[in-house]
């Protein structure tokens, strides 16, 4: 039983008596009616029981959740339900893969063009040559032209100076002895 004299949530609709031994009572409390209603209409009482009965304690919470998750969504979106979110959340993913896609065609271009990305904030100068070389993503491609190492510009990719000094190169062997 849920708490001392209030049955959960499935007994108090079903208009049963709450047991001490309820199978419903851990995962529907009364403070939630709404989860078991939209359950009980989605699937019905007698599935969720077979379910809960098929499947090891350890699991109940998990399953009972995804069960009220699922019958939200379809009550929400009675011809997708859950589907149609998920679709949502790939097509973010997808509009989000191209936006990347963009942004790291748009930083190859600078390389190729030669415009510095050293700084934090553009000059008026450098900004509208930048606006003025920007060409949209459509007409050139995206970034997966450059993966083999060549550009849009005709040429290899620049390659960027090594990060240590001049100086700091190794020209000998372990004991210092130059070769």
């Amino acid at each position: 039983m849920a708490s001392f004299n209030s049955p959960c949530a499935a007994c108090k609709f079903l208009r049963r008596k709450c047991l001490p031994c309820c199978m419903f009572s851990p995962y529907f409390p009364p403070e939630e009616p709404q989860k078991f209603t939209n359950v009980h209409k989605i699937f019905g009482a007698s599935n969720i029981t077979k379910l809960l009965n098929e499947i090891s304690i350890y699991q109940r919470e998990d399953a009972v959740n995804s069960l009220a998750y699922e019958a939200e969504a379809r009550i929400n979106d009675p011809v997708y339900g859950c589907i149609g979110v998920i679709s949502i959340l790939q097509n973010q993913v997808r509009s989000l893969r191209e936006e990347l896609d963009v942004a790291n065609a748009n930083l190859i271009r600078l390389a190729c063009n030669g415009i510095s990305t050293t700084g934090y904030a553009l000059s008026t100068s450098s900004s509208m040559e930048f606006n003025r070389r920007i060409v949209s993503i459509e007409e050139e491609g995206s970034t997966s032209d450059f993966i083999d190492g060549r550009s849009s510009c005709g040429s290899e990719l620049p390659s960027l100076p090594p990060p240590w000094p001049e100086i700091v190169k190794f020209s000998g062997n372990m004991n210092g002895e130059n070769l």
